[in-house]
């Protein structure tokens, strides 16, 4: 384990987990990285008084397309949300709210600039709610650009993130101009996404918080989403350091093959890789207050012979800095490669990196399982959710297998012996389907 710490910001830790012996002329090794962020400027749970960390900015993007209309109560729940987030804003904290239809209209404060958060604003803004009335369309993508446009306002902040509501799916716009517009926004402010009801698309969601390192889930009552809201707010309230970055150096003539977050939740980040000179790539993780996360990282080295060894890989946090500074390094772990003949040590497998693999195939197993079903082939539906079911109860995941009992019927967990059910709600699939990524830790 390896720590540095700053007194204005929170102290990182890493340690790493893996067996790092191989057998003869292997060449993969695979280790789970924890990094925890604790104390220093951070909140330690509390909330932050004004004027501490960061000048921060929060973007709420609320749906007011003419489906949020049906039911009466969704339009009424969601000005409720929006207002128990903002009542959740710590005073200082630069805001907006942008109504969402088949373009992006500024509700507060309506200037093209982000208010700052006190008791005067906060009034104001909920008095703007009230003017919120459902009609037209949904592109989302006009949201984004809207948010960045007013983040952009306030060049000083370093805390950027928003909360994007939405009750239907991205209709009124080319798929190509919500990737353009995500492509901008995508580094530049981080955003949690929910779908109410049952009449938005996963995946849609999915790929958008995937891009803006975020959240997604599913509310699919309307009467849960002022807690939802307010929670969300919380958490983003919390947040103390943006921009940070898994860098992964690796030796001559090794690579990365991937790194993926693996909890809380399930995120392959391989594809976000920044180079970062020689034989190094950053890969971003996003803002950060008092939390711990895991990460996947699997590299291929060259092989070598029975009684060698070497450094596969040097994992740093770092947290890049003004102009052409160097990157500050929040904190450093070691991965390591010992070739031996040793056939108990070289194919023991890591507890952490065992339990990881399975919650990665828990995921595809639930999505697959489910794309099958909606694709009427129940054969493999049930055989990929069965063995969803299998995972969940291997690796001790009870939420989801709760949520797996929803959608099928557990005839023998252990075995992963299932049958679909007959009376699945659209609710529960999509429930179990958005919340498929979720994780749990391995019990120490």
């Amino acid at each position: 384990m390896a720590s540095l710490s700053r007194p204005t910001a929170p102290r990182f830790d890493v340690e790493i987990f893996q067996n790092e012996y191989l057998a003869e002329g292997a060449r993969e090794v695979n280790a789970i990285v924890t990094v925890t962020a604790t104390g220093g400027g951070t909140s330690g749970g509390r909330p932050l008084s004004p004027g501490d960390g960061p000048a921060a900015g929060v973007v709420l993007m609320v749906d007011c397309s003419g489906s949020m209309q049906y039911p009466a109560a969704k339009a009424k729940n969601a000005r409720e949300a929006t207002a128990a987030a903002i009542d959740t804003l710590r005073d200082g904290v630069a805001f907006a709210v942008v109504a969402g239809t088949h373009e992006a209209t500024e509700v507060y404060p309506a200037d093209g600039t982000l208010a700052v958060a006190g008791e005067a604003t906060r009034k104001e803004a909920k008095q703007a709610l009230r003017k919120l009335s459902p009609a037209g369309g949904t592109a989302i993508g006009t949201w984004l650009t809207k948010a960045q446009a007013l983040f952009g306002s306030r060049p000083d902040l370093a805390i950027r993130h928003a909360i994007l509501l939405t009750d239907g799916r991205n209709e009124h716009e080319k798929p190509a101009d919500l990737q353009r517009a995500l492509d901008r926004a995508t580094g530049y402010f981080t955003a949690d996404c929910r779908g109410v009801g049952t009449d938005w698309e996963v995946a849609e969601l999915r790929k958008i918080s995937s891009a803006l390192l975020g959240t997604v889930d599913i509310v699919a009552e309307p009467d849960g989403l002022a807690e939802d809201f307010r929670a969300m707010m919380a958490g983003a309230m919390g947040k103390q350091v943006a921009d940070v970055a898994l860098r992964v150096w690796t030796p001559a003539n090794a690579r990365v093959k991937y790194v993926k977050q693996v909890a809380p939740s399930v995120e392959d980040l391989t594809e976000r890789r920044a180079e970062a000179g020689p034989r190094a790539g950053d890969y971003p993780t996003g803002s950060w207050g008092d939390e711990s996360r895991d990460y996947h990282v699997c590299v291929e080295v060259p092989s070598a012979a029975v009684g060698n060894e070497m450094l596969a890989a040097r994992i740093s946090l770092i947290l890049p800095q003004p102009g052409e500074a160097s990157p500050e390094v929040l904190s450093q772990g070691l991965v390591k490669a010992v070739w031996t003949d040793d056939l108990a040590s070289s194919t023991r497998i890591n507890s952490q990196v065992a339990h990881y693999t399975g919650q990665a195939e828990l995921a595809d197993s639930i999505q697959e399982g489910l794309a099958a079903h909606r694709a009427g082939d129940v054969d493999r539906a049930t055989a990929k959710l069965g063995a969803a079911v299998r995972l969940a109860h291997r690796t001790g995941n009870e939420g989801t297998l709760k949520l797996l009992q929803k959608v099928v019927d557990v005839v023998d967990a252990k075995e992963g012996t299932v049958r679909f059910r007959k009376d699945v709600s659209e609710a529960d699939s999509m429930t179990l389907e958005t919340r498929s990524t979720k994780t749990v830790r391995v019990k120490k």
